[in-house]
């Protein structure tokens, strides 16, 4: 049995059940952590004798250390070695329209979920004098707005920027903290986008390397987090997205001779040249 433990919240479908997925696959013993303790259990189950179902909502610290200590009895340690923050709910709609009590929901799960979830671990790891590595999930949308998100994209800010005050003030403790911003992902959230096989042929021809990103392609950064491998990797976000959020200026007009300017016949010494 491996010696390596993670806890992933929001792990009973989406993107986390697949990041639970890969690291069982990779050898970790790893936590399911969901509000729904059913779709934890179901995902668990599929994984067999290397997942450990956990109810929790994490909104709740309460919640949130109990399940931390199913999850010690379980594997027989105080902490686990990481932890990823990927619990997250989104209510879209025009910022004019939005229900001031969809803005709270989506702040209070996504925002402060992480921040709970994330120094339930760190407590702990600190008490057990043990080094920690702790993974959230941002967004492209924190980086790059998006049509109609709500408080969606500003709470995925908000957790980029959380993830490196934790990096700040918990490095010297021993606890790595790193954020993974995915893209244009086929998996959770976006699943109905890309049911519309238009929708999706459009989008695929947006991205630079020519295809939407899958579950895996995520997950193998967060492992990577976690590992020993970045143990020099502190406080960054790592845009996991093929390169479509830089590629903005890519898909606005512009006249076909603006690509030979600055290539004509230059001057000795002049800037061509320097």
């Amino acid at each position: 049995m491996s010696d390596r433990t993670v806890v992933i919240t929001g792990a009973g479908n989406g993107l986390g059940a697949e990041i639970a997925r890969c690291a069982v696959e990779a050898g970790w013993i790893v936590g399911v952590l969901d509000r729904d303790i059913e779709a934890a259990s179901r995902v668990a189950a599929s994984l067999g004798d290397h997942a450990i179902a956990l109810g929790a909502d994490t909104t709740d610290e309460a919640q949130v250390e109990g399940a931390l200590d199913v999850f010690a009895a379980g594997v027989g340690r105080p902490a686990p070695d990481g932890i990823v923050c990927n619990a997250g709910i989104v209510r879209f709609g025009p910022l004019l329209d939005l229900d001031a009590s969809d803005w709270r929901a989506v702040v209070d799960v996504n925002l402060s979920g992480t921040f709970l979830s994330a120094r339930a671990y760190a407590r702990r790891v600190i008490g057990a004098e043990q080094p920690g590595a702790i993974v959230t999930v941002t967004s492209m949308n924190g980086v790059a707005a998006g049509p109609n998100a709500g408080a969606y994209g500003a709470t995925k800010a908000g957790i980029a920027r959380l993830t490196t005050q934790m990096a700040l003030e918990w490095g010297p403790l021993g606890i790595r903290a790193n954020a993974v911003a995915p893209g244009l992902i086929d998996a959770g959230m976006s699943e109905p986008i890309y049911a519309d096989p238009e929708i999706r042929r459009l989008r695929s021809e947006r991205v630079p390397v020519g295809r939407l990103g899958t579950g895996a392609d995520v997950a193998s950064v967060v492992l990577f987090l976690l590992s020993a491998e970045a143990s020099y990797v502190n406080g960054t976000e790592l845009l996991v997205d093929g390169g479509v959020t830089g590629s903005v200026i890519s898909s606005l007009p512009r006249p076909l001779s603006v690509d030979s300017v600055g290539l004509g016949e230059q001057t000795p010494g002049s800037s061509r040249d320097r």
